[in-house]
């Protein structure tokens, strides 16, 4: 199974009065994500809302995601299924004179 993994790069916050985020990210965290495709480097990368501005009232945050294979669960909780008394199904339940033929 396959999940996404979001590693987080930096924060940011809207600029006042403008349409526009300002996001600071740190180089060296930069380069470990960056990847090679037609002999240039580039980078790929997310920014997201936040559901409550940080301490220094950042409300964006920017992350790289990338997919990975997902270990097998060691233990599945399977749900139950739902107990029906056996009253209710027979109450609902059609009798064999009653059906038409």
């Amino acid at each position: 199974m396959k999940k996404f993994v979001k590693n987080f790069i930096g924060k940011g916050k809207k600029v006042n009065g403008l349409e526009i985020i300002k996001v600071t990210l740190n180089l060296k965290d930069l380069e470990n994500f960056s990847y090679e495709f037609n002999g240039e480097n580039y980078l790929t990368f997310e920014i997201a809302k936040m559901k409550a501005p940080d301490q220094f009232g950042r409300e964006y945050t920017c992350y790289v995601s990338h997919q990975e294979e997902a270990e097998a669960e060691e233990t599945k909780t399977e749900i139950p299924p739902k107990k029906t008394s056996k009253k209710k199904t027979e109450k609902n339940k059609p009798q064999l004179e009653e059906l038409p033929i």
